[in-house]
Parts: C-alpha cells; structure tokens; sequence
C-alpha cells in the first residue's frame, strides 16, 4: 500500500504492518475522545514513524495516489476533529 506523511513524501508499505496502524490509529481516536492533545500528538508521531521505519520512501516525482494518509504530529484536537469520520484517522484496512 501507499501511505503519504503529510509534509514528507510517500512510502510503500507492505501490508503486513496494517494491524499495528490500525493501532495506533485507535489510540488517535482515545486521545481525541479524552480531549488529550499530547496523546494525540504521540499517536500520530508513532503512526508516522511506523510508517518510516517498515516503509521504502518513494521518489517525489512518483504520482500514485494514497491508500492512507498519516497527519502531521502537531494537529489540533479541532483539526483531527474535522478529519474524523468516527472511524479514527485512517480506514478499515481489512
């Protein structure tokens, strides 16, 4: 899978890693229900992460589009409100 890190770049992915993104994503969603601006900053940085370390940085000039898309670690509760659809942040991968 494509996943974009919004103000980075692309990375492929190997699916085998959408159970633990789909972790983290949870914990976005706990942090933004508790109203926790620090948690929710930590998850979206370890979700970025995640997708660094078991991904290949594609070129820039590559144009494919994303299968997920990481925020920026420091959005706002109001912001991630906004991108939440009650589902967290990115889709059921399965």
């Amino acid at each position: 899978m494509i996943v974009r890190v919004m103000g980075e770049g692309q990375y492929r992915v190997d699916d085998s890693i959408s159970t633990r993104l789909e972790e983290l994503d949870a914990e976005t969603a706990r942090a933004l229900e508790a109203g926790d601006q620090t948690a929710l900053n930590r998850a979206l940085a370890a979700l970025a992460t995640a997708v660094r370390e078991n991904g290949d940085r594609l070129d820039d000039d590559h144009l494919a589009p994303s299968d997920l898309v990481v925020p920026p670690a420091d959005l706002t509760l109001d912001e991630a409100n906004d991108l939440m659809h009650g589902e967290g942040l990115i889709p059921d991968l399965l």
